[in-house]
C-alpha cells in the first residue's frame, strides 16, 4: 500500500455520500478491489465484520431481494409488494449500523441485483433512506443495484437516470448492469441468454457514463465480459477481463481529460474465478466483486464439518459416548454449532479480501 489508508479517508461503520466514492477511488489508484458479500442473517454479518476487521480492511455488506426477506423472517409474507424484503432490509441495515462502527472498518451497506419486476423492493428501501435522511442527512443504506439488464439499452439507461436523480438527492451511490450475467441467483435466472449478451460493448458502457455522469459522479457499472453467477467447471466460463480495460480507454477517448481509468467498475459472477482472471479486472479498474456462492458453501462446511465430528452427541439431549447420562447441551446450543460456520465463512472472507489485494488496506 501506498500512502494513507482508508481509516484517513474515511471513518469507520457505515458509510455514505461522497466518501463511498472516496473509498473506490482509493481502491482505484491503489489497484486493489473490495469484496461484497452478501449476508442473510446476523450471524453472517458478524462473520464478515470480523474477517474485515482482523484483516484491516474496508469490506462492503449487500442483501438481494430473497436474502432481504430472509432476514426479515421466512414467516413474513412476500407479495408483488414485496413486504417481507423491505422489512428484512431495513431491518439488516440498521443491524449493520448498530454493530459496525465497533468493528473499526468502513462498511458500505449495499442492496444487490433488483430486476424490474423487483422495483418495488427498490422503492420501499428508498422511502427508507429518504426518512432516514430526513432525520439524519444521509441515507440509511449506502448505496443500492439496479439490474435492467434484460431491458432494452435505451429502457435500462432511462429507468436507471429516473432512480438516480431521486438518489442524487441523498448523494446516494447507485450500481447499474448493463449486459448480462449468466446463470441463476436468487430467482433471477439467465441460464439461456445469447452468449453475445454476456459481453458489454464500449459504446454502451459511455452511453451509461455519458447518461448518469450529469446527475452524479457517485455510480458505478456492472459491466458483462462473461460473466457467470454460481461455480462451473473450469473452461466452461470465458472471462475476458480485458475488456474492462477497452471500456476505459474508448470513455477516456471520449473525455479527453486525461484519466485514463473514468469509471468504477464491479465484478459479478466472481466465484470459481482464477486469481489471474480477478487480478486482470482489478488492475482494469474493477474496485468491488460480488462473492456469494463461495461464501455460502464455506458458512455450510464448518457446520457440517461440526455435526459430522459431534454427530454421536446430538443425537439425544442426554447420553453420549462419555456415559448414558451425560448431557449434550454444550454441543447443541446455537452458539456452538453456529460458531463453526462463522469461523470457515470467516476464513473465505480474508481469501477473498486476499484475492483482490484488499489486506491492511486501512
Amino acid at each position: 500500500m501506498s500512502g494513507k489508508g482508508a481509516l484517513s479517508i474515511v471513518p469507520a461503520g457505515v458509510i455514505t455520500g461522497d466518501d463511498v466514492r472516496k473509498l473506490f477511488e482509493y481502491a482505484r489508484k491503489e489497484k486493489f478491489a473490495i469484496p461484497a458479500i452478501n449476508v442473510t442473517s446476523s450471524s453472517i454479518v458478524n462473520a464478515c465484520l470480523e474477517a474485515a476487521r482482523d484483516i484491516n480492511s474496508p469490506i462492503i455488506l449487500q442483501l438481494s431481494q430473497g436474502g432481504a426477506a430472509f432476514f426479515g423472517g421466512k414467516g413474513l409474507k412476500n407479495t408483488d409488494k414485496q413486504e417481507a424484503s423491505i422489512a428484512g432490509a431495513v431491518a439488516a441495515a440498521h443491524f449493520i449500523r448498530a454493530v459496525a462502527p465497533a468493528y473499526g472498518v468502513p462498511v458500505v451497506l449495499h442492496t444487490d441485483h433488483c430486476a424490474k419486476k423487483l422495483l418495488p423492493w427498490f422503492d420501499g428501501m428508498l422511502d427508507a433512506d429518504e426518512a432516514y435522511f430526513k432525520e439524519h442527512n444521509e441515507p440509511l443504506f449506502s448505496s443500492h443495484m439496479l439490474d435492467l439488464s434484460e431491458e432494452s439499452k435505451e429502457d435500462n439507461i432511462k429507468e436507471c437516470v429516473h432512480y438516480f436523480q431521486r438518489m442524487a438527492k441523498m448523494n446516494q451511490w447507485l450500481e447499474m448492469e448493463i449486459g448480462i450475467t449468466g446463470g441463476e441467483e436468487d430467482g433471477v435466472d439467465n441460464s439461456n441468454v445469447d452468449n453475445a449478451s454476456l459481453y458489454t460493448q464500449p459504446e454502451d458502457i459511455y452511453d451509461v457514463y455519458t447518461a448518469l455522469s450529469a446527475i452524479s459522479p457517485n455510480f458505478s457499472i456492472a459491466a458483462a465480459f462473461g460473466n457467470v453467477h454460481g461455480v462451473y467447471k473450469p473452461g466452461n466460463v470465458v472471462l475476458r477481463p480485458e475488456i474492462l480495460g477497452k471500456h476505459q480507454e474508448y470513455t477516456s477517448e471520449q473525455l479527453k481529460n486525461g484519466d485514463e481509468k473514468p469509471l468504477f467498475l464491479v465484478f459479478h459472477g466472481g466465484s470459481g474465478s482464477t486469481k489471474d482472471e480477478i487480478r486482470e479486472a482489478v488492475v482494469n479498474g474493477v474496485v468491488k466483486m460480488n462473492v456469494d456462492t463461495d461464501t455460502q458453501w464455506a458458512y455450510l462446511t464448518g457446520i457440517r464439518d461440526f455435526i459430522q465430528k459431534k454427530k454421536d452427541y446430538l443425537q439425544t439431549q442426554v447420553g453420549n459416548p462419555e456415559g448414558a447420562d451425560k448431557p449434550n447441551k454444550k454441543q447443541y446450543d446455537p452458539r456452538v454449532w453456529v460458531r463453526e460456520g462463522e469461523k470457515t465463512l470467516y476464513t473465505r472472507v480474508k481469501e477473498a479480501c486476499a484475492d483482490l489485494g484488499n489486506d491492511n488496506r486501512n
